[in-house]
């Protein structure tokens, strides 16, 4: 594995998603892990593109074969990266990003994958609500756990390298200083 392993968490809603399709434009031989989910895809997924998109029992067989680097649940669907595709991309790009949770950190640090972790917070909640809202495809229930779950994210940011404050209507501001650390760190 020889590329530079770069993580963008946030919380949902939060901007990783935008910032890293960004920075894959900007940053030459540069891709992003494609996570495996059990969630339904929206009407922009693409499988293969955005997600790998799997069924609970396909995912569990997966955890058990051994063949997920990390995992975790969220919003009562499965979210995880395959060992295969993280060997692929890191050793056939220069700067390989993920996305993943606080937890998927976690459990890349656990498993000693050398990587640079940048947490993007919001502005505020209320923001990070409407970007939500904005979104779709989330009921009120989803959306109250989806903040709450936030408010946990947000005070584990301190265990990234860096943080990032994505300021709403800032989205430039906030790929231009994500692109300053990683250039930094190359």
């Amino acid at each position: 594995m020889s590329g530079l392993f770069v993580i963008i968490s946030s919380p949902s809603g939060g901007g990783k998603d935008a910032v890293i399709r960004a920075l894959i434009k900007r940053i030459p031989r540069s891709a992003k892990l494609v996570t495996t989910t059990t969630r339904s895809p929206r009407p922009e997924d693409i499988s293969g593109i955005t997600y790998y998109f799997t069924d609970k029992t396909d995912f569990e067989n997966k955890i058990k074969n051994g063949e997920m680097m990390e995992y975790a649940t969220y919003a009562d669907n499965y979210y995880g990266v395959q060992k295969s595709e993280l060997e692929n991309k890191l050793q056939n790009f220069d700067v390989v990003f993920s996305n993943v949770d606080v937890q998927g950190r976690r459990n890349y640090a656990q498993a000693g994958i050398k990587n640079l972790s940048i947490f993007l917070l919001p502005d505020n909640l209320n923001d990070l609500k409407k970007r939500i809202l904005n979104r779709g495809g989330v009921n009120e229930a989803e959306l109250e756990l989806r903040l709450e779950t936030a408010k946990q994210e947000i005070q584990a940011a301190k265990e990234y390298q860096f943080q990032v404050v994505n300021k709403a209507g800032h989205l430039d501001e906030t790929i231009d200083n994500v692109a300053k650390i990683i250039s930094s760190n190359q």
